[in-house]
């Protein structure tokens, strides 16, 4: 049932995940009366892709889509051939679409899909790194309510944001950056380099302020969940996906929080040295008449130069990371260390697999699952009472929704949902907020919003005061970083595209749509005016740029005062189920819904796409919408020659103050 997306599936719901929205906060009550902030970031997916056939929101019925330079409407994307495509359903059940691995994502193609606010490259740019799914237009595929029934039901019963944005063009670690910090710069100034790529983050060396700093030093209680750190490893094939963090946690790439004093870290460390000191002795112990081959005496030294290299790096970090160095720490230090890498080593079984076996029409077929409870240490503190003010959680890859692997992820949320309800009295006075970390390769039709750039004035301009050149990379420092030619790009850093964001929670239910323009950094902005609310004294990310304040909301235009509304049902998953029904798929047909439209086909799209059969179908209906604090005006009037008409547009702060 829950999988078909049939009608009558409260009659199947547990009451634990109906507690969800049947808990009521006190009457008049507002989200100023929340006492803790749970945020969990998903991967990889955009908006259109997850929710743009949801009713109300802003989708694929869309009457303010732009054209393209080509004159078709931004749902017709075109490849090199001249092939065009319009967006089409991936069905979960029935395709192995899932098992079929990511999209392009990194910064040069994310930077190239947009190809300078035109928006035409996806089909080029997103093409899948697969040569065997290479030439299917998989960037404009899309889920619909059958296929994730769980993600849309959460959507009807709290507010989903339409309008909310990843922090910047480029992969996964740079906008977590923006979610934990507010920033991907030690220096926030145009010349201080970005981290804009995966490959900047490294372990321990990140050496900016964090927002949970920010917390530790104004006595503001936090965690950030996981099962297991990255750092270290320890992991093996199916492992590393189920049972890590999937390297999703960025506190592991700054130094304030000492992630290499991880057990699992030193215990690598230690089999390298116990590993690599035979092989070099044994490499040593070759004789030159063993060795008469030229080439085969080359090698050798060049495999024991970089094995000694490797030894010796591996005891220098093992003198550094050492027991007793951690004791040397500052209880500050210590407590950062232990609240952002909180893992579920009170399960005996966390490191641990367990294989699942299930009939398939007549076939048997087995998948692997977490032995242990991927949610041990949030159950506990929440059955306990010590759940923190602010915590942010981290699933490992299976679970992260990245595409990649199998949609796992409502199982996870929905679990998470579930702890954070058994306990009435915790929920009353809890925000849940769900978003995602960038689009992955999957289209968004929405054009990002993206600063003008200072040094060019035909890109726009901002209010006195706003310096934008934060937001920019110019090509020149990425050539000074010795990027290639191909893979260097200058250019905003964000907006990125749109993706996923709800907010559950007590004073956000309702089925609501918030269009404000959100980014990573409206999170933290929200926490400023939560935890300044709380303590009775500012709050402040000073890593936001202005422009990002100016630009993006604060989430509190999702929020209303609870005036006694009753709620609608959730739909519970039941994991093992759940895990069986997308496994299945794993032995389907590729996807085969998308088709090379003709000449004629495209007309039709582009003259009223309502009645074109290539055009997904957004469901019927409406849905009310949050009111939002924009003051906007647009002015024209003819100019003084009378030749020319002139528009002034304006953005005005009378009546919303700072929150407009």
């Amino acid at each position: 049932m829950l999988l078909s997306g049939a009608t009558g599936i409260s009659a199947f719901m547990p009451a634990s995940i109906q507690r969800a929205l049947a808990i009521d906060p006190a009457p008049g009550s507002s989200f100023l009366d929340a006492e803790h902030v749970v945020i969990l970031m998903q991967e990889n997916r955009s908006f259109d892709h997850c929710f743009g056939t949801l009713q109300g929101v802003r989708g694929y019925n869309d009457p303010r889509a732009i054209n393209l330079p080509d004159k078709n409407k931004v749902w017709l994307q075109s490849n090199a051939l001249g092939e065009t495509y319009a967006p089409f359903r991936l069905n979960i059940k029935d395709s192995k679409v899932t098992w079929m691995g990511a999209l392009p994502h990194g910064r040069s193609n994310q930077v190239d899909a947009n190809n300078l606010g035109k928006f035409d490259q996806w089909l080029e740019s997103k093409k899948s790194t697969n040569k065997e799914y290479a030439h299917m237009p998989l960037t404009m595929g899309y889920y619909s309510r059958e296929d994730i029934p769980f993600n849309y039901a959460l959507a009807d019963a709290f507010t989903v944001c339409d309008q909310n944005f990843s922090s910047a063009m480029t992969s996964t670690f740079p906008n977590r950056s923006y979610l934990w910090t507010g920033a991907i710069r030690k220096e926030q100034n145009g010349d201080s380099k970005a981290y804009i790529r995966n490959g900047d983050f490294k372990y321990a060396e990140a050496k900016w302020t964090t927002f949970p700093e920010r917390l530790e030093e104004n006595g503001v209680s936090w965690k950030v969940y996981q099962n297991d750190l990255y750092c270290g490893g320890g992991y093996v094939g199916e492992e590393k996906s189920m049972l890590g963090n999937f390297g999703c946690n960025p506190l592991e790439y700054f130094a304030s929080f000492n992630v290499k004093f991880n057990p699992a870290y030193i215990a690598s460390l230690e089999n390298q040295i116990s590993t690599l000191t035979p092989e070099i002795t044994a490499l040593k112990a070759k004789s030159a008449d063993q060795l008469l081959n030229a080439e085969a005496r080359d090698k050798a030294l060049k495999d024991l130069a970089a094995k000694e290299s490797v030894l010796e790096n591996a005891k220098n970090e093992l003198k550094e990371w050492s027991r007793e160095n951690y004791d040397k720490l500052t209880a500050k230090e210590k407590s950062l260390n232990n609240r952002a890498f909180t893992k579920n080593s009170g399960d005996p079984d966390y490191r641990k697999l367990s294989t699942l076996k299930y009939m398939d029409g007549g076939i048997e077929r087995e998948t692997t699952v977490p032995k242990g409870d991927l949610l041990y240490q949030l159950r506990a503190d929440v059955n306990n009472g010590t759940l923190p003010t602010v915590s942010w959680v981290v699933p490992p890859g299976r679970f992260s929704d990245h595409p990649s692997a199998p949609w796992y992820g409502a199982w996870y949320v929905s679990e998470l949902l579930d702890i954070l309800t058994k306990n009435p009295e915790v929920w009353k006075k809890t925000i849940f907020i769900l978003t995602y970390d960038e689009n992955d390769g999957y289209f968004d039709h929405v054009p990002p919003f993206v600063a003008p750039d200072p040094k060019n004035p035909e890109t726009g301009k901002c209010s006195k005061g706003i310096d934008t050149s934060v937001e920019y990379i110019r090509l020149e420092q990425e050539i000074n970083e010795e990027f290639s030619n191909d893979a260097a790009r200058g250019g905003p850093i964000g907006l990125g595209y749109r993706v996923p964001m709800i907010i559950a929670s007590p004073w956000s239910r309702g089925g609501q749509v918030c269009s404000q323009v959100f980014d990573h950094t409206s999170s933290l902005q929200f926490l400023e005016v939560f935890l300044s609310n709380k303590l009775g004294r500012k709050i402040k990310e000073p890593n936001i740029s202005d422009w990002r304040r100016a630009v993006c909301g604060d989430l509190t235009a999702a929020f209303r005062p609870y005036n006694g509304d009753k709620p609608v049902s959730l739909p519970f998953i039941e994991r093992d189920p759940f895990i069986e029904e997308i496994h299945k798929a794993r032995f389907k047909k590729d996807p085969s819904g998308y088709k090379k439209l003709s000449a004629e086909e495209m007309t039709k799209l582009n003259t009223d796409p309502g009645s074109s059969e290539y055009m997904p179908k957004q469901e019927p209906g409406v849905r009310e919408s949050c009111a939002l604090p924009y003051q906007l005006y647009a002015e024209g009037h003819l100019n003084n020659d009378k030749k020319r008409f002139e528009i002034v547009l304006e953005a005005r702060d009378e009546i919303f103050g700072k929150r407009s």
